[in-house]
């Protein structure tokens, strides 16, 4: 039977997972697979291997254990390896990655944040600041056929959008970095123009929380930022 990989920690974490059982239906006992100087938490992996809503919380509730112990490196939902054979020789083969990881996300957590801006207002100061795209404006309000001029102004416009945000991203990016160990940076999306993970200390969690709300209440009620977490730490591994 394949093998269903929760989590890898260092061969001295206490593992108290007295209790929790793992993904499948009946669930599956866990177990661990371990070298001279790591451990992976896993169980057999079901025959049909879904995100239902019991199996990640059955994933996230194992890393939520191991995590309140020590380090580990949570592994994403349906990682699966052939067997606890090959399990194990990818531990030895990957045995100083694995140990370096480890040792970086020690007394760490991940949030996640993701910010909007009110696309009217964004609009409003463009038109604000951009004596072109008043201009571009004005003459397609006048004239409906001004094709050439309608993409213009749209073409103007997005090249304003992009540059604010990307300017706006960094700003907040920026004031938030000291309160953090690491950041990794994601891709804006078609509502976000910022969506980062953050690595923060246990210690210095409410630094970051409250770090998050100073440049909310900076920024006013035409940007909503949403913060996610303490999470694993998944962008980390």
């Amino acid at each position: 039977m394949t093998t269903y990989v929760y989590a890898i920690t260092g061969a001295g974490h206490p593992l108290r997972l007295s209790g929790i059982t793992g993904v499948g239906n009946p669930a599956a006992p866990l177990r661990t697979v371990r070298t001279k100087d790591l451990c992976a938490v896993v169980s057999d992996a079901p025959a049909e291997l879904r995100a239902k809503r019991r199996d990640v919380a059955a994933h996230q509730d194992v890393q939520e254990a191991l995590l309140a112990d020590g380090s580990c490196l949570p592994m994403r939902f349906g990682l699966v390896g052939p067997d606890d054979e090959q399990v194990a020789a990818v531990l030895e083969e990957q045995h100083d990655t694995y140990t370096q990881r480890l040792g970086e996300l020690a007394g760490c957590r991940e949030y996640h944040l993701k910010v909007t801006r009110d696309e009217e207002d964004l609009l409003r100061e463009i038109l604000r600041d951009s004596a072109e795209a008043r201009r571009l404006n004005d003459r397609t309000r006048q004239n409906s056929g001004a094709y050439d001029d309608k993409l213009a102004l749209g073409e103007l416009i997005s090249q304003e959008v992009r540059a604010r945000q990307d300017r706006a991203r960094a700003d907040i990016l920026a004031r938030l970095a000291p309160a953090a160990e690491r950041i990794e940076d994601g891709e804006p999306t078609k509502r976000h123009f910022l969506t980062t993970s953050f690595l923060v200390a246990r210690a210095r969690s409410a630094v970051f929380s409250q770090a998050v709300h100073t440049e909310a209440e900076r920024r006013g009620d035409h940007y909503t930022f949403r913060l996610y977490g303490p999470l694993p730490p998944y962008s980390f591994v």
